[in-house]
């Protein structure tokens, strides 16, 4: 049992690095997009999931909430008797990429300041449907 474990916070590890990715890749994608003429950049359903992702961060930070995402995966490690920082290669370098230490007024400026470019570039590229009008 101890290895579903493992194997389930290793998963929940993968889809968190995956959230933390679609956040930051999909700013980048809205802005290269619409400079390059990529329409389905401004897919309503694309930036709606996109705003509320970093919306859902920006407040966890200003809240001091722990993102559900490491606290399901801390659980997880827990039950599987494996330290929280510790275990298996990908669970390793996911976790440097991931996790780092800072004073939690770094993590809530950095995500204010990066959901105010998810703003702005909603604001200077707005969402459109693929019809034309």
């Amino acid at each position: 049992m101890t290895e579903m474990y493992q194997i389930l916070a290793d998963t929940v590890l993968m889809i968190h690095v995956l959230v933390v990715v679609f956040v930051v890749l999909g700013l980048v994608l809205v802005l290269a997009g619409n400079r390059l003429g990529w329409r389905w950049v401004n897919n309503p359903w694309f930036r709606f999931a996109h705003l509320g992702a970093i919306a859902v961060v920006v407040a966890e930070a200003w809240l001091g909430v722990v993102c559900p995402l490491t606290t399901l995966e801390m659980w997880l490690r827990s039950k599987a008797g494996t330290d929280a920082y510790g275990g298996s290669f990908i669970e390793y370098w996911l976790q440097q990429i991931l996790y780092y230490e800072a004073p939690a007024w770094v993590f809530v400026t950095a995500y204010t300041l990066f959901g105010l470019l998810v703003a702005a570039a909603w604001w200077r590229f707005p969402p459109r449907s693929g019809k034309r009008r």
